[in-house]
């Protein structure tokens, strides 16, 4: 997965996060969270404050 898979990102964070409070999580955090997902594979330094609301976004809709 790359920075622009959004959607495949929040999956896959609801999955290996299930009890992680969304909306309370920093972006330093969420970053760290996502740059260690098995299935992630993209610079680290490619993500900007855009994107990861867009995905903690998508997160809380998936978790609904």
């Amino acid at each position: 997965m790359r920075w622009t898979n959004i959607y495949d990102i929040a999956i896959s964070l609801e999955e290996k996060y299930p009890d992680v409070d969304i909306i309370n999580l920093s972006f330093p955090k969420l970053k760290e969270m996502i740059v260690s997902l098995d299935s992630f594979d993209d610079l680290p330094h490619r993500s900007n404050e855009k994107i990861l609301e867009a995905i903690q976004a998508t997160w809380l809709d998936e978790r609904g």
